[in-house]
C-alpha cells in the first residue's frame, strides 16, 4: 500500500480534484502523488465519486487489489474503449490456441522424426519454414530445402 504524505503532499485524487487532501482521505492509501496519471484514467473511466464509494464498500485489506483492478481497466479502456481489458485478454487466447497448435504440430513432427517415418516433406515444415518443397535424406536424418539438395551435398557442393 503506498502512503502519502499528509502534511506535505496531497494524494494524487486529491491534487487532481483540487481539493484538500485530509488524514481520512480514502483516496490517498492507494494514490500516491507520485502517480497522478493513474488516478486521472481511474477517474475518467469510472469517476471519482463511485470509486469513493466502492472503497468504502469494500473491505480495507481488499481495497489496494481493487484499486489496482480499477486502474488496470481505465488503462485498457482508455487504449481499447470498446473491449477494455476483455480485448486484451482475448488477443492473449488467441494466442494461447495458436501457439498450442504450433506446438501440437511440432511434437508430431518430432515424433514422427524420432520414429524414422518422416514424408518427403511435411507441409507443416513448409509452411512453418516459407518454403515448399525440399527433400529428406533417410541415411542422413537431414532435411534438405530446395536450394541445397542432398545430392548436390553429398558431391561435395557449397556450405550451409
Amino acid at each position: 500500500m503506498a502512503s502519502s504524505s499528509y502534511s506535505n503532499s496531497p494524494c494524487a485524487a486529491c491534487k487532481f480534484l483540487r481539493r484538500k487532501c485530509m488524514p481520512d482521505c480514502v483516496f490517498a492509501p492507494y494514490f500516491p502523488p507520485e502517480e497522478p496519471q493513474k488516478f486521472a484514467n481511474v477517474h475518467k473511466i469510472f469517476g471519482a465519486s463511485n470509486v469513493s464509494k466502492l472503497l468504502n464498500e469494500v473491505l480495507p485489506h481488499q481495497r489496494e487489489d481493487a484499486v489496482n483492478s480499477l486502474a488496470y481497466e481505465a488503462e485498457a479502456r482508455m487504449k481499447d474503449p470498446v473491449y477494455g481489458c476483455v480485448g486484451a485478454i482475448s488477443v492473449l487466447q488467441r494466442q494461447v490456441i495458436r501457439l498450442q497448435k504450433e506446438l501440437d504440430a511440432t511434437n508430431a513432427d518430432l515424433i514422427r522424426y524420432a520414429c524414422n517415418e518422416v514424408p518427403a516433406t511435411t507441409p507443416q515444415y513448409e509452411r512453418r519454414m516459407g518454403h515448399g518443397g525440399g527433400s529428406y535424406d533417410h541415411n542422413s536424418g537431414l532435411y534438405y530445402p530446395n536450394q541445397w539438395s542432398a545430392d548436390h551435398h553429398e558431391r561435395g557442393g557449397g556450405t550451409f
